[in-house]
């Protein structure tokens, strides 16, 4: 820990009142023994203010308690702790230097610490981008008892954080879900229509058991009625795609819709998994950029995290002809795909149509894409000149468009779910729940 000396601005006021009385005395030399016993007494203080001060090597003891990981888009706490060695209270100026993402330039805390006491406070960061975040040193500046001296404390508490897609929004799902309380937070209960064919086990009927699965075979070989039992179809591959094109650098409250397509297919592939179903991650752009072969063994969630938390988007078109070709020859089995897209007019629709209906024709495509809230604010506007009138009419046909894509979608086939991005996890999970409780995987 580095140390540093500071004389406190009480000091420079003293002397400067000091060098006042040295000038008036040139007219009235009373005043120059004023100014001298002034400087004498300011001398002393500062003395015994510094021995103080450092009077222990090490007076104070600081220390950084951070995860090595970070939610995005939510709050993280950080922790501070100290240790006051000295046999005094002590005011101290507390500086982190914080990661450059947060471009926060005047963290400064002041605490009061008794003597040999440990005291500890903590502080919320909320991270809007995905990457490595780089703590640095911490500050800690300690007054004197008679204020007049700092001593500065540097500590090397260096912290490497990874930002990671938001796994505290996927882990209150998950505590939701063990509580049976997902309706809180939207989503539905969905009436289950007739049942699974997936086979269980044989085991000897009981009142209420439906007596359509009874197995004649079994029964004939015991002595009495014997049933089939199934479950829900598991092991089903659950495949989240995300475009990383530049349609998907759209902000929407501080994260792109990249950010937001993450944060849903991270707390879907766990929704997933939790259903005993086989999650996978595709991400793409002008080429494949990740391809994560769907799994529900138990290090799956840890690794769709570990390939999801340095995505970024690009400022090129989206190859999806490519997309075709790679999950053509490497997805074998038919799968449930959920594109993570974006379009703001029919005409790019209908661009990529072609390469969606060959993806649909073997396996089921569930395509989501963005609502332009942005339009509705402009829709609901007065009008008050005649560009005003110009704007909101553009603004109309833009939504409607996007009432169009889904309607287009639907004739070709293709399920799909138009969102805002605040709705958008609450509204995919919910169409995944109906599609499985649907068998249409």
């Amino acid at each position: 820990m580095l140390k540093s000396f500071y004389i406190n601005n009480i000091a420079y006021y003293v002397a400067g009142a000091g060098a006042v009385f040295f000038v008036v005395s040139f007219f009235q030399p009373v005043f120059f023994q004023i100014g001298g016993l002034l400087l004498l007494l300011l001398f002393i203080t500062i003395f015994i203010d510094a021995l103080l001060v450092y009077s222990k090597q090490n007076g104070i003891n600081v220390e950084r308690l951070v995860n090595g990981r970070f939610s995005i888009g939510d709050d993280n706490k950080v922790v501070i702790e100290l240790h006051n060695y000295y046999p005094f209270r002590i005011k101290a100026s507390i500086i982190d230097e914080l990661p450059i993402q947060f471009q926060e330039r005047n963290w400064i805390r002041k605490i009061t610490i008794d003597r040999s006491e440990k005291y500890s406070f903590e502080y919320l960061l909320k991270p809007m981008t995905r990457g490595e975040y780089f703590f640095e040193n911490i500050n800690v500046y300690v007054h004197g008892p008679l204020q007049f001296i700092k001593r500065r404390y540097v500590s090397k508490t260096h912290h490497v954080v990874k930002v990671y897609p938001s796994y505290i929004q996927m882990r209150r799902y998950q505590l939701l879900a063990v509580s049976n309380r997902l309706q809180e937070v939207g989503v539905k209960r969905i009436r289950k229509i007739g049942h699974s064919m997936e086979f269980e086990q044989i085991k000897e009927y009981v009142r209420g058991d439906d007596y359509r699965t009874i197995n004649w075979k079994a029964t004939a070989r015991k002595d009495g009625l014997m049933v089939n039992n199934y479950t829900d179809e598991r092991s089903q591959q659950i495949y989240c795609l995300i475009n990383k094109g530049r349609v998907m650098k759209m902000p929407f409250h501080g994260l792109t819709l990249l950010d937001h397509a993450i944060n849903s297919s991270l707390v879907l592939s766990n929704v997933a998994l939790v259903k005993q179903d086989k999650a996978g991650i595709i991400t793409f752009e002008k080429n494949l950029d990740t391809f994560l072969l769907a799994d529900k063994k138990p290090m799956q969630m840890n690794m769709i995290l570990e390939s999801l938390y340095r995505q970024k988007t690009d400022f090129l078109e989206s190859d999806f002809e490519k997309l075709f070709s790679v999950i053509r020859n490497r997805v074998t089995n038919r799968s449930l795909l959920i594109l993570f897209t974006n379009f703001e007019s029919l005409e790019s629709l209908q661009r990529e149509m072609g390469a969606l209906k060959k993806i649909a024709r073997y396996h089921l495509l569930l395509v989501v894409f963005f609502e332009n809230t942005e339009l509705k604010s402009l829709i609901d506007g007065k009008v008050a000149s005649l560009e005003d009138i110009y704007i909101k009419t553009i603004a109309e046909k833009f939504a409607y468009e996007k009432r169009l894509m889904v309607k287009e979608l639907h004739k070709n086939g293709i399920p799909s779910i138009l969102t805002t991005p605040e709705n958008l996890t609450v509204n995919t999970v919910n169409k995944y729940l109906e599609l499985k409780t649907r068998m249409s995987i």
